[in-house]
């Protein structure tokens, strides 16, 4: 019995330390929205033609579709990933030609 009340005592601390509720101003942010803040070519790119409502910013749905076309672009050898010789290609091809 003495066994038990030690277990049922971090059973119910961890089950608290779980069942905290997350703050409704804590936010992720997206990681296509992350792409474009690190490269001011994909940014340009992103603005000229994703940002729809002229803003200057990019919104989580804007990002995702500009990162989508991205993916699209950079992906040369359609195995879902972008290499690293993929993603300087894909900015150099959007740099060249918008």
């Amino acid at each position: 019995m003495f066994r038990l009340i030690p277990a049922l005592l971090i059973g119910f601390a961890a089950t608290a330390v779980v069942a905290q509720p997350v703050p409704a101003s804590l936010s992720v942010e997206p990681a296509a929205r992350v792409l474009f803040e690190r490269d001011w070519v994909l940014m340009n790119w992103a603005l000229k033609f994703y940002d729809h409502d002229r803003d200057i910013l990019l919104e989580a749905a804007e990002a995702q579709a500009a990162a989508a076309e991205f993916r699209k672009i950079a992906d040369a050898d359609n195995d879902g990933r972008i290499t690293r010789k993929e993603y300087r290609a894909a900015r150099e091809f959007i740099l060249a030609r918008y």
